[in-house]
């Protein structure tokens, strides 16, 4: 699967041609599909970092922000689902959770149905910035996608989406 000749060469073109010298009894397409979507990652992870940065918010947070206001009115879940939604630990939303809480951009609140539950909802502020922020990474990410026209970028999309399905199995 490597690069045709007329091609630019990326990266991982030189890792591979490394392994075809070395061990050229190897087949290397599942490396050059998964080298290239890790560094991809990186690197928009990277961009969308700075991007979050002009509005006081990590990545992690932003992600904390966008769950509750993709959550819909009243833009409120428990921080068990929200460590659910976003894969961390009670510990590490907590720390999320405090620092948001304190910037503004949510407030935690006892849940009216479970005593001992507790409600994080989106402030105002908290919903403004959610959506500038969006807005931003979208920009950053539609800005990437250009590359590839409207119908690669589809292509591209499902099978990503294949491929992740098939690994989440």
């Amino acid at each position: 699967m490597s690069a045709r000749p007329e091609q630019r060469k990326d990266p991982v073109d030189a890792i591979i041609g490394q392994w075809a010298r070395e061990r050229p009894d190897l087949d290397t397409t599942a490396m050059e599909v998964f080298g290239r979507v890790s560094r991809l990652a990186r690197a928009m992870g990277d961009r969308m970092e700075k991007a979050y940065a002009k509005y006081g918010i990590s990545r992690g947070e932003f992600d904390v922000l966008a769950t509750l206001r993709r959550s819909g009115e009243p833009h409120t879940l428990s921080p068990r689902q929200l460590s659910a939604t976003l894969m961390l630990t009670t510990g590490g939303m907590t720390g999320r959770l405090d620092k948001l809480e304190r910037a503004g951009l949510l407030r935690r609140s006892p849940d009216p149905h479970d005593r001992r539950g507790l409600q994080v909802t989106l402030t105002e502020q908290g919903l403004r910035l959610a959506d500038e922020a969006l807005g931003a990474g979208l920009a950053l990410q539609t800005q990437a996608l250009s590359a590839l026209d409207e119908e690669r970028v589809e292509q591209l999309a499902d099978l990503l989406r294949e491929l992740l399905l098939a690994t989440e199995e």
